[in-house]
């Protein structure tokens, strides 16, 4: 006589995953222990009892580490978080063996090129300028590379790269790939999910986003990559203040919010833009906060709306809750291929009628 099975166990329903704005909020959470503080408090600590993970303030801090968390799991990946988007950049070019050669857009963040170029004069690397639109351009030079170095959208040209083909070619050819991810965020991209092996970030731009921190991050899936890189921040002690991981933590939690509100102001300044008389160009790539836009009447023009506005506020750094432009060849390490009147519009949270009324005022008067 046939006996019944044992019935099998009912699978348990898999945990949904967490969207993006939601894992904004509750990444880098302490437990939820009774009287836990809600937040990661900040550890000011330089030395530890010995016997432990940390051992040294130059080794970790839980500060840093929630930050980490949140960030790492926003991208992907595992975080490391460094004294500034520069200290982040300089410690992936570590990367890159003698004479190696990178191939970087020509329209990169200038502090990126500026240290390409001093690396590339004291003989340590080579690099190659790409137009990152052209992407068979950029597959071939790919060639021989060991660190392929991309923006999208690049700044401040505002130009999209075709990440995923550009990283399937590198791979082939046996080069990492990095993606500056900065004026995206992961809110808007996920470069690693396209196979990239770095993805970096100046966090004092939109993941703090209240202009008053400075700090650099790099993620990565790849665990050998994640401890080589840790080591060198080790080694070179290029780490973030405990106070600065806070705040960038803090700015972390609301950055869904402020990403969506830029984003909608920036959406509807570019609608308006298209049709002023000043302008001869308006570049935007479809999303994000990021507006370029380049005056009929050049350098002149540019500067004078530089200075007639009065919500807008002139400054070089961008992300901010608050809307900021510059001209960006007022800086002479700029691309000589970027148009002496373009300015570079970071748009804010605040009403978007504000800030048109204020552009389109400055913009009267810089009509030729």
């Amino acid at each position: 006589m046939a006996t019944d099975s044992p019935a099998s166990p009912t699978p348990a329903s898999p945990t949904p995953a967490l969207k993006p704005s939601t894992i904004a909020v509750t990444a880098g959470r302490p437990a939820r222990t009774p009287d836990a503080p809600l937040n990661t408090p900040i550890t000011m600590a330089a030395t530890y009892v010995a016997g432990g993970e940390v051992e040294y303030g130059r080794y970790g801090n839980p500060t840093w580490t929630a930050l980490e968390d949140a960030l790492g799991a926003l991208e992907g990946g595992r975080c490391l978080t460094f004294a500034s988007g520069l200290a982040a950049v300089a410690t992936v070019l570590d990367l890159v063996g003698a004479d190696g050669k990178v191939v970087v857009p020509r329209h990169a963040y200038t502090g990126t090129i500026m240290q390409l170029g001093d690396l590339e004069a004291r003989g340590r690397l080579r690099t190659e300028l790409v137009d990152v639109t052209d992407t068979d351009a950029v597959v071939a030079a790919c060639d021989g590379a060991a660190l392929v170095w991309l923006e999208s959208p690049t700044n401040p040209a505002l130009e999209v790269a075709d990440i995923a083909t550009i990283t399937a070619a590198a791979h082939e050819a046996g080069a990492y790939v990095v993606v500056d991810n900065t004026f995206a965020t992961p809110l808007l991209q996920r470069p690693l999910e396209d196979g990239v092996d770095l993805v970096v970030h100046s966090a004092t731009k939109y993941l703090a986003g209240h202009s008053d921190v400075q700090m650099g991050a790099i993620v990565t899936r790849d665990d050998e990559l994640h401890g080589v890189l840790k080591g060198r921040r080790d080694l070179v002690g290029a780490i973030p203040g405990p106070f600065e991981a806070w705040l960038t933590l803090r700015g972390l939690r609301t950055l869904h919010l402020r990403v969506e509100r830029a984003q909608a102001n920036a959406e509807e300044l570019v609608r308006r833009l298209a049709e002023h008389p000043a302008l001869s160009e308006v570049r935007y790539p479809g999303f994000g906060g990021i507006v370029s836009i380049v005056l009929a009447q050049g350098e002149v023009a540019a500067d004078l709306l530089s200075r007639k506005t009065r919500l807008w506020i002139h400054a070089t750094s961008l992300g901010g809750v608050e809307s900021s432009l510059e001209r960006r060849r007022r800086w002479k390490a700029e691309a000589a291929t970027i148009p002496d009147g373009l300015v570079r519009l970071s748009v804010g949270i605040e009403d978007v009628d504000d800030l048109w009324d204020d552009l389109r005022t400055a913009l009267d008067g810089c009509v030729g």
